[in-house]
């Protein structure tokens, strides 16, 4: 089988999107099936990164400085274009061949763009997160908790199968691997290693900000802190300057192959909202979020309200967090009860079941 994927990464939009999709792409791999992704080669693109992986990339033309974007979809000025312009260069770029399955996995793009790229496709499977706009797709995707079906509610046609909420999170194989061995540390927890990372870009340096707060901060004599970053982070140097000052040894790793092992012998994490939550969730590692874009909103406030995970709106209110959770954590377990409740939320095999649903012959 081949499935193609229109996604994109940019400093703008960030990794996300194409992370998730190349785990998907890895367990169709694994079964047998042939990926394509096509992606507009925006300023901190992943195309490189895709190809390396094994995968065939295509790029899009570059995006159009003067493109006056409209008003709808809300998030329409990531796509570099107009929505009919993007759809027939996808077409070209499949160079007219029908495909099994059409992933698409852009906060841009709607039912236009997936009814010109129907005569292309066996099916359409969308990813979203946002219930903002119409879909017409065979299958669609929404991993966040709190999300129902019925927020598509006149969005999706009545044929469309959904798959909703973090047992569906497309996370890499090695976080189910890593699971258990994480989970059975956590049963008496101490707070001897921090982990801080803000996602694959971190554009407004949220990094940094924590590291400077973190100064001020009463941490244990013994921590240690380890700092990740993506390999296109632009405050790459800067960090490493800030670690390099800091009143605790802090080492900052940049492009890691072996995040699950990273989180699972962590103790507590500062990370940002979004996809990487579930990761964190299915190795129930304890984490105060840091929202970073408008949309995270609503999965953050999920998580808090489940008890799995503390939410802050800046730097300043991490630390009240961490200040409040290190007293908690002598009087209450704070730390194993958080962790406990993440653990429950997702167990990390989203993508081997959604692989599996579209490689069976019909959906």
């Amino acid at each position: 089988m081949h499935i193609a994927f229109r996604t994109d990464a940019s400093l703008q939009i960030g990794t996300g999107h194409v992370m998730r999709c190349l785990t998907l792409a890895d367990a169709l791999r694994e079964r047998g099936a042939k990926s394509t992704f096509i992606c507009r080669p925006h300023a901190g693109h992943l195309l490189d990164f895709i190809q390396q992986r094994g995968h065939i990339a295509i790029a899009l033309a570059p995006a159009v400085d003067t493109f006056n974007a409209p008003s709808e979809p809300s998030h329409v000025k990531w796509l570099g274009t107009d929505w009919a312009s993007d759809a027939e260069q996808t077409r070209y770029a499949l160079d007219d061949q029908m495909v099994d399955w059409l992933v698409v996995d852009h906060y841009a793009l709607d039912c236009r763009w997936e009814q010109t790229l129907r005569p292309h496709t066996q099916r359409i499977m969308a990813i979203d997160d946002l219930a903002d706009r119409p879909h017409d797709c065979d299958l669609l995707l929404d991993q966040n908790l709190g999300r129902q079906a019925k927020d598509y509610g006149g969005l999706l046609s009545n044929k469309t199968q959904t798959l909703i909420g973090p047992a569906y999170a497309l996370l890499r194989s090695e976080f189910a691997q890593w699971r258990e061995h994480s989970l059975q540390r956590r049963a008496q927890p101490q707070l001897r290693n921090l982990l801080i990372t803000m996602g694959g870009v971190d554009q407004g340096n949220a990094t940094g900000k924590v590291l400077d707060a973190l100064i001020s901060c009463a941490l244990p004599a013994d921590l240690r802190i380890t700092v990740v970053m993506g390999p296109h982070a632009p405050w790459w140097e800067q960090v490493q300057a800030q670690a390099a000052a800091m009143p605790r040894p802090t080492q900052v790793l940049a492009g890691v192959s072996n995040m699950a092992q990273l989180m699972a012998e962590s103790d507590l994490c500062i990370g940002a909202a979004g996809g990487s939550a579930w990761e964190r969730c299915a190795l129930g590692l304890p984490t105060i979020m840091l929202v970073l874009a408008a949309n995270q909103h609503g999965g953050a406030n999920a998580l808090q309200a489940h008890d799995a995970a503390l939410v802050a709106a800046n730097s300043g209110e991490v630390i009240s967090q961490l200040t409040a959770l290190i007293s908690m954590d002598k009087q209450s377990g704070a730390l194993r009860k958080m962790s406990q409740n993440s653990a429950r939320l997702t167990v990390g095999d989203g993508a081997s079941h959604v692989a599996q649903l579209l490689l069976n012959s019909h959906v």
